[in-house]
């Protein structure tokens, strides 16, 4: 057991979470401001903006990350 947590060697789950951190949150944030852009479009716009600085951060820090 201890052998398997050293070597590694399946980083499979590892890059699907970080691509996971990366992409879902920015998605809900989005998803989010475009249903109540109807009833509030300040806190839409907001929201929106929010992704987007989201999306470009963790791509940023995760993407270094990752490569």
């Amino acid at each position: 057991m201890t052998v398997l947590l050293i070597e590694g060697g399946n980083y499979l789950g590892v890059f699907l979470l970080v691509l996971a951190i990366m992409f879902l949150p920015p998605l809900i944030l989005l998803i989010i401001g475009l249903v109540i852009r109807v009833k509030n479009r300040k806190t839409s716009k907001i929201l929106i903006i929010l992704s987007v600085v989201y999306l470009l951060i963790s791509l940023g820090v995760c993407g270094s990350m990752m490569v």
